[in-house]
């Protein structure tokens, strides 16, 4: 697998280095310097309930925006004990309130609040959790970034920081279960470092994020595991007079550490899983409505006894 992705990019990249960029600048949307859309997996151990923002903290269209989303996560769950233990449903919802808007010259701080809505399946019943979630603010700064007048390739590179602040309540009562990630909240202050890299030309691009995530015990000494991140996403920008659409392809890959308890280590909480994932926007005035969806394509989460189904989402958001 790594094989054919490190051809297709070299493939791809290649086809860039024969002419100039020239983006037009019609309608609102295409006036941005870029089309960003850093994929910020901030998630807790194989269910990113827990956390603000399992699908991405910007827009390939709005670069300064506030706005709505939705997402949903679908995974079932085993104990694992005998070889026909039953598998149950769960279900992460999530309604997040969301924002992007400069401070100063290269510098912008995203901020996003959700408010969670989770239900499964155990063998006494269905249960339910919900409530609002931990914030999360990330500032990213432009360190470099090349004139599309004067480059066959646009590039483009932030580095950045931030904190997950623990607004949602943590429930010590669900630890004990398969899948230690069904909670609205961590109750512990998190920090994030991320990088991302974006390359265009003309209406083609290459967007490339790194981002890890540095977890803390909470008041109830349980502490999720550190979490690294990547994903590249293929874009492509159709252009209109009055509207705008990005159709977009790429992959997704998250890496959780183990957790802890009282300072020992809980077994089955490591895993990885690896995704593809396909979405779109479109926008049209000040508007934009997105979509994405991730289906697993490699997985290993909690020793096997948490699959992931899929995740999708739905966005609506104003340009600032």
């Amino acid at each position: 697998m790594k094989k054919y992705i490190i051809i297709f990019l070299l493939i791809f990249q290649y086809g860039f280095t024969t002419e100039n960029d020239s983006l037009s600048t019609i309608n609102p949307f295409l006036k941005l310097p870029q089309f960003s859309n850093t994929l910020l997996e901030d998630c807790d151990a194989c269910g990113c309930s827990a956390s603000g923002g399992s699908m991405g903290f910007a827009s390939m269209l709005n670069t300064n925006f506030i706005g709505i989303r939705y997402f949903n996560q679908s995974y079932k769950s085993t104990d694992g004990l005998y070889s026909n233990s039953p598998w149950y449903a769960e279900n992460f919802n999530t309604i997040q309130v969301w924002a992007r808007f400069p401070v100063v010259k290269n510098f912008q701080v995203s901020a996003l609040l959700p408010y969670h809505f989770h239900n499964r399946e155990t063998a006494s019943g269905k249960q339910s959790i919900s409530g609002i979630g931990d914030a999360t603010v990330l500032g990213m700064y432009k360190i470099y970034q090349t004139h599309k007048d004067s480059t066959v390739l646009v590039h483009t590179l932030q580095l950045g920081g931030g904190v997950k602040i623990p607004f949602g309540k943590f429930d010590q009562a669900n630890n004990g279960s398969v899948n230690p990630s069904y909670q609205v909240g961590t109750g512990s202050w998190d920090f994030l470092l991320a990088t991302e890299y974006v390359v265009k030309r003309k209406q083609f691009g290459l967007n490339t994020m790194l981002n890890y995530v540095i977890k803390t015990e909470n008041e109830k000494q349980y502490r999720f595991g550190n979490q690294f991140n990547y994903a590249t996403t293929f874009f492509y920008l159709y252009e209109k007079d009055k509207y705008s659409i990005v159709p977009q392809l790429g992959f997704a890959g998250e890496v959780y550490e183990d957790n802890y308890q009282l300072g020992q280590k809980v077994r089955n909480t490591a895993g990885d899983i690896f995704m593809g994932k396909l979405g779109f926007e479109i926008g049209k005035d000040k508007f934009s409505l997105g979509a994405n969806v991730m289906l697993p394509i490699q997985q290993n989460l909690t020793g096997g006894n948490v699959e992931a189904n899929y995740r999708w989402s739905l966005n609506l958001n104003y340009s600032l």
